[in-house]
């Protein structure tokens, strides 16, 4: 089984930054895609960012505020957040997909107000 465990959530005000990180544990053999994910009150679930082998993908409403980064000897992925605006409040959740599935973190909240 796999675990992911989130941290880096929070308050904070408009322009701001925080850096979200989730670690990955258990049984990893091999890492396809890590990302980031997000759910904000009454919308679906959409994505971030992703980071694979090949490169990083980004949503386009967090081109040149976000950026995504992972170690790979700590199975570990980051989201540095700038220029945070009240629209991105939502909860983050972290993704994981490798050989055996697919796995969630359990998600932290980023809430983005004056």
């Amino acid at each position: 089984q796999v675990q992911l465990v989130e941290s880096g959530g929070g308050l904070v005000q408009p322009g701001g930054s925080l850096i979200l990180s989730c670690a990955a544990s258990g049984r990893i053999f091999s890492i396809n895609v890590m990302g980031w994910y997000r759910q904000a009150p009454g919308k679906e679930r959409e994505l971030v960012a992703t980071i694979t082998r090949d490169g990083t993908n980004y949503a386009d409403f967090v081109k040149g505020r976000f950026t995504i980064s992972r170690d790979n000897a700590k199975y570990t992925v980051y989201l540095q957040m700038n220029s945070l605006k009240p629209e991105d409040t939502a909860v983050y959740y972290c993704y994981l997909h490798v050989g055996t599935g697919h796995y969630w973190g359990q998600g932290t909240q980023v809430t983005v107000s004056s």
